[in-house]
């Protein structure tokens, strides 16, 4: 980076651990640190050594620290301790870059440096960023842990405690979510808090007594560089009043005023520096922490792409492998012993846990292919079940039984095959999808079940339908005063014989004695509904079969012959029969009579439609019976048609039949004028004395009488031909109508007629050869 404007820097202690105390203090006039009070804040930033500590500060605080040129290797760029003004920010704060730890160029026991200059960073701090690479979470040598170990311990016994904030900033984050890593790390730096001995005075003391603990993440710098300086801008304005209440450096304690810190600085290197007693971990343990890591790393690679694991876990993705998991265990067991090939001559502490981390990634690698064998083993056992479960209800056993014996059976077979599928490295249990397997075949069972019961139920409806729809609307139909008294009758033996073969079938399912109850009342009550049913479908056309019985009875008499109207019959006393019978089927499908309750709906309509003189005298003191839309001592919901339905419908019935009423009345007024054709006995009388004289000159000329014979013929023909009796049957004028139309053609046909006869042959030889 180029010179940052407001920026000033100085070499504060360089690399062989000189305190540069005159540059210090020329620093703080510079950036008139005196004047601040206690209002400034000291950041500093540790670390590895080419980890991007420089960059960062650059970017979050526009300083111009010296950057590492990645072109040209990775090698040590800070040397001892810089410090620089931030640019920008309010109140005054002053930064530190460290020597990066863990570098080349002090080599493995000259670590001092290190020590003292993480001492010295949390001592005068208030806010110390801890760069870490994200892929070193979770290691036990990494991101500086065994420093801070050391740190905690020595700067509670150094130095008065003061609240610094810890912010540890993960570099090139990976797909991890933060919320996934961030526990991890606190769990670590908690386990370093309460490893480290402390004084009796802060024995119980929490982490959070000296420190606050901060975590944030950054993308890879070089290679999402716009990322990175966005989150660099996003962190940067939480250092905007960094000691202000809330701030990150909020509840800091023991602050140094600003004109005493140069003092004060360089005292405490001063200490530092006599402090001979200080240890860190043995480099020899880094370096096997590094080496087994790369050797894990390298050996978790090589199985990746290892060409029989491939082909394993391609084909566990499509179908059940035969032997999985001695397959796979082989594979892992090959893998693990040639890492412990490796790595047998690094410390067995570190050489365990990355064996350990090792076995872990693996095993998460290779799970999923587990997890898709168990679950192909859990859909074959399945399918066998379906298969068996359906074969055992075709060969006639009980449902209850057949559902038992084939889940015990099929639950063995799977604790089988996942016998053959355990990987011995893995504690795995397959006991989830061993439930998950129970649980599909008790939902199975249970969808079989129900269509089994929906089926038995829709069986035993169509029995029902088929007993009592068919009889009980040729009851409704043919009603009379035993109608209801029959179809309750009909309706009890035919429910009774239906739901007890239906508990009978129900004995073989595993089923409560109240949801057998339940399935019987629900046959019951489609039975009630289909009786309900009919007769609203009959009560519906009731008009029409009012009108059809009142044709019936009027037209036919007791044995079922046509009526001929020839005077003598009673139409009056016919009608009112008729009337009667049709008054009846009204009052039959008046209301729906199950129960068997005694009702007046036949009396009521009898008295009032039958016989309206009575109601007529009645009226005059009581109100119209049928003036009402219920029917006594019946509730609404068996009404099929009210009183006033009724009443109105049996006016509609009697205009149309009214016409058949007159057309009888009229053809027996006809009938009677027809048989009185002849006239009376005294004009035949009166005719024979004064028609004496014509008469013997009758007999005088015989010709006259041949005469009279064929005319007599004739006119007989055309009697018969023109149906002349059967033509005045219906009155005079319509007779005389009948005859005018047909008499013509009859007089042609008769003409026809005897011309025919006249052509005929007369000899039967002549006819019987011409028919040889």
């Amino acid at each position: 980076m180029g010179e940052a404007p407001d920026c000033c820097s100085v070499h504060l202690i360089d690399g062989d651990g000189t305190f540069n105390a005159a540059g210090l203090k020329k620093f703080i006039k510079e950036v008139k640190l005196r004047e601040c009070g206690l209002s400034y804040a000291v950041v500093s930033i540790m670390g590895p050594q080419s980890s991007g500590k420089s960059t960062l500060l650059n970017h979050l605080f526009h300083t111009d620290f010296k950057e590492m040129d990645a072109f040209k290797g990775r090698s040590q760029t800070t040397k001892g301790i810089w410090m620089a003004r931030c640019a920008g920010i309010e109140p005054c704060t002053i930064v530190m870059d460290l020597e990066g730890t863990d570098g080349r160029e002090r080599g493995e026991d000259d670590t001092a440096f290190e020590k003292q200059s993480a001492l010295f960073a949390l001592a005068v701090s208030d806010i110390v960023l801890i760069n870490m690479w994200c892929h070193d979470i979770g290691r036990e040598h990494a991101a500086n842990k065994p420093l801070l170990k050391t740190v905690f311990q020595v700067m509670m016994r150094l130095f008065s405690p003061r609240k610094t904030t810890l912010i540890f900033v993960i570099r090139d984050k990976t797909r991890t979510p933060l919320e996934n890593l961030e526990p991890v790390l606190r769990e670590d730096i908690q386990k370093i808090w309460d490893s480290v001995p402390k004084p009796e005075a802060h024995k119980e003391t929490p982490l959070s007594t000296f420190f606050n603990i901060e975590v944030v993440a950054f993308s890879s710098y070089e290679e999402k560089e716009e990322l990175f300086k966005e989150q660099a801008a996003n962190l940067r304005q939480r250092f905007y009043h960094s000691i202000a209440p809330g701030g990150l450096a909020g509840d800091r304690q023991g602050v140094v005023p600003a004109s005493g810190f140069s003092f004060s600085s360089e005292q405490i290197w001063k200490v530092i520096k006599e402090n001979r007693d200080l240890d860190l971990p043995a480099h020899k343990v880094m370096v096997a922490t590094v080496r087994c890591e790369e050797i894990a790393n390298e050996k978790y690679s090589a199985f990746v792409t290892n060409k029989d694991w491939c082909e394993l876990e391609e084909a566990a993705k499509s179908h059940l492998v035969p032997d999985f998991g001695k397959k796979l265990s082989s594979m892992l067991e090959t893998c693990i012993s040639s890492y412990d090939d490796e790595t047998t001559f690094f410390e067995d502490g570190v050489r365990t846990a990355k064996q350990k981390q090792l076995e872990e990634k693996l095993l998460q690698l290779v799970q999923a292919a587990y997890q898709l064998t168990l679950e192909h083993i859990r859909s074959e056992t399945l399918e066998k079940f379906n298969k068996a479960f359906d074969s055992a209800l075709s060969e006639g056993q009980g449902f209850s039984k057949a559902a038992i014996n084939c889940k015990t059976s099929i639950m063995k077979l799977f604790d089988e095959h996942c016998k053959g599928a355990i990987v011995k490295q893995a504690n795995w249990d397959p006991s989830n999808e061993r439930e998950k397997l129970s649980l599909d075949l008790d939902a199975h069972i249970s969808d079989v079940c129900n269509a089994k019961l929906s089926d038995l139920s829709t069986q035993y409806e169509s029995k029902l339908k088929e007993a009592l729809y068919g009889p009980v609307e040729a009851l409704l139909q043919a009603t009379n005063d035993e109608t209801w008294p029959s179809i309750r009758k009909l309706f009890k033996r035919e429910t009774e014989t239906v739901v007890a073969e239906c508990s009978a079938a129900l004995s073989g399912f595993d089923m409560k004695e109240q949801s057998k109850k339940d399935f019987s009342s629900k046959l019951e009550n489609y039975a009630i509904d289909l009786v309900e049913k009919v007769a609203k479908e009959e009560a519906g056309r009731v008009l029409y079969l009012m009108k059809e019985r009142f044709t019936s009875i009027f037209n036919h008499d007791s044995d079922q012959m046509p009526r001929v109207w020839s005077g003598k019959e009673d139409i009056r006393a016919i009608t009112k029969t008729a009337r009667l019978s049709c008054l009846q089927l009204l009052s039959v499908l008046a209301a729906i009579r199950l129960d068997g309750d005694v009702d007046k709906i036949q009396e009521t309509l009898i008295l009032t439609l039958l016989d309206p003189k009575k109601v007529a005298v009645k009226s005059s003191t009581s109100n119209d019976p049928l003036a009402s839309s219920t029917w006594e001592k019946v509730p609404a919901s068996r009404t099929l048609i009210s009183p006033v339905q009724c009443k109105s419908l049996w006016s509609q019935f009697q205009k149309e039949t009214e016409y058949t009423v007159t057309q009888a009345i009229s053809a027996q007024e006809a009938n009677k004028k027809s048989s009185n054709w002849l006239p009376p006995p005294w004009a035949i009388m009166a005719l024979f004395v004064l028609g004496f004289n014509e008469f013997v000159t009758l007999l005088r000329n015989p010709l006259y009488l041949i005469l009279i014979f064929v005319g007599y013929l004739l006119l007989k023909a055309l009697w018969v031909q023109l149906d002349v009796a059967s033509a005045f049957r219906n009155g005079f004028l319509s007779g005389m109508l009948s005859i005018s139309t047909k008499f013509i053609p009859a007089i042609l046909n008769l003409t026809r007629k005897l011309s025919e006869q006249g052509q005929t042959p007369n000899n039967p030889q002549i006819n019987h050869q011409h028919s040889s």
